[in-house]
């Protein structure tokens, strides 16, 4: 298990850089927060799964002084019973902006695992006085042309084939079944049994909407928000491509490689809950 990190903030970053790359057990003797030092996370789940996902990580989060939050969106996870084929993208950013808002947070440190990527790119633009940092996990970073999980033609407006194909197999025709399309390495390779069989049980579908709608933006979405990602590159089924990256790669940006793969939070928890934390010690004016 290894960290390759390319960190492009001044000033901090060489400490940073050498948190992140610490073994685990120099990392954890560094843990010992100061109330000046804690901070606010709302971390967001990803297709198919709910805030499940995250408490493992939320727990070392929280043993650290933090503050962390683990919603669960709408139709997903313990909330599938409210799901219908109206829930979609709008509905999601909504759940998450309501925690935001409901529980009076402040400088949130707002990450999204996958396609939640759009979601909280939503959120950003709609509480940008709410959010000091935006961090895509292996997530899928929103940006011109690239406007939703599923992109139209541009000149038919038609849905690409492979999405078409997929449509049919839907529950009730609007919910996505993981199972019908991809195997369990898409999410954790077969060395992980325990993690696996929890997976098999809470995986739930996924109302299609939320990846089909197109995110409108007014406000710069992520942009000027010291966006970070964190890229799961010990993913050995599916690795996130550059499609998913989009403008992550860039001088602007932070960007982490984490030797996990797709559900590191589950996997890996230690590391990934010291890479976020890791996060608190740079400074929004360091951004490059």
């Amino acid at each position: 298990m290894t960290i390759r990190r390319r960190n492009l903030l001044r000033g901090g970053g060489a400490a940073m850089a050498a948190l992140a790359a610490a073994p685990k057990s120099a990392a954890h003797s560094d843990c010992h927060v100061t109330a000046s030092s804690t901070a606010t996370y709302v971390l967001v789940h990803g297709t198919w799964h709910g805030g499940w996902v995250w408490q493992d990580v939320a727990d070392r989060l929280r043993a650290r002084g933090h503050r962390v939050y683990t919603p669960t969106c709408t139709g997903c996870g313990e909330r599938l019973h409210l799901t219908n084929p109206d829930v979609g993208l709008e509905t999601h950013i909504t759940d998450i902006t309501q925690v935001i808002e409901f529980e009076d947070l402040d400088e949130v440190i707002l990450v999204g695992h996958s396609f939640s990527g759009i979601t909280i790119t939503g959120v950003a633009d709609r509480m940008r006085e709410r959010i000091k940092r935006i961090v895509f996990f292996d997530a899928l970073v929103p940006r011109e042309g690239r406007m939703s999980g599923v992109p139209k033609d541009p000149e038919t407006g038609a849905f690409p084939a492979w999405w078409q194909q997929r449509q049919k197999h839907f529950i009730d025709g609007y919910q996505m079944n993981l199972w019908q399309d991809y195997p369990m390495e898409m999410l954790v390779p077969d060395n992980y049994p325990d993690i696996a069989s929890k997976l098999n049980r809470l995986i739930t579908p996924h109302p299609a909407k939320q990846w089909t709608d197109e995110l409108v933006l007014e406000h710069g979405g992520w942009e000027g928000l010291s966006p970070t990602y964190i890229h799961c590159v010990g993913q050995s089924y599916r690795k996130s491509s550059d499609l998913m990256l989009g403008p992550a790669r860039g001088p602007d940006w932070n960007f982490i490689e984490l030797t996990i793969p797709r559900d590191g939070m589950l996997t890996h928890p230690d590391l990934v809950s010291d890479t976020l934390q890791s996060l608190t010690h740079t400074s929004d004016t360091d951004q490059a």
